[in-house]
């Protein structure tokens, strides 16, 4: 596989997993077991992700050094507001959080500590082919 297809690949990754994190977070005022997220803090994660996600997908079919910057700024927010996030419902669930009961995605945290480290590397990548500028 070349590089331009493992990127494109992780692109598509990355965008699954701010959908599906939206969704999961949208969702939890109706589910026991998570940690409560303002809903500003959900909107701006989502917002982040969507910018992010569009300035890269841009990014990837012009490249040029100085959005490749300004996207790899809003992917890092992107990440940053995730694992704080992902930090709050882990600290301290009992604080923040009943008894879990059916959460049709899995059983604690798992799936959520997959999507934000995968994207925590995913963004470490993007970095280095920015930095590194080896988008053609």
């Amino acid at each position: 596989m070349n590089l331009d297809n493992a990127v494109w690949l992780l692109t598509g990754l990355a965008a699954v997993v701010v959908l599906l994190t939206r969704s999961r977070l949208s969702n939890e005022q109706s589910q026991a077991g998570h940690a409560t997220v303002p809903h500003e803090i959900v909107n701006a994660h989502t917002l982040m992700g969507i910018v992010a996600l569009g300035t890269w997908i841009f990014y990837l079919s012009s490249p040029g050094t100085t959005l490749g910057i300004v996207t790899l700024v809003a992917w890092w927010i992107e990440v940053a507001i995730g694992l704080l996030i992902l930090g709050r419902w882990m600290a301290r669930p009992s604080k923040h959080a009943a008894d879990a009961t059916g959460d049709s995605w899995g059983q604690g945290p798992g799936l959520s500590i997959l999507g934000h480290v995968g994207m925590l590397l995913g963004i470490s990548f993007f970095t280095w082919i920015v930095l590194a500028d080896k988008m053609a």
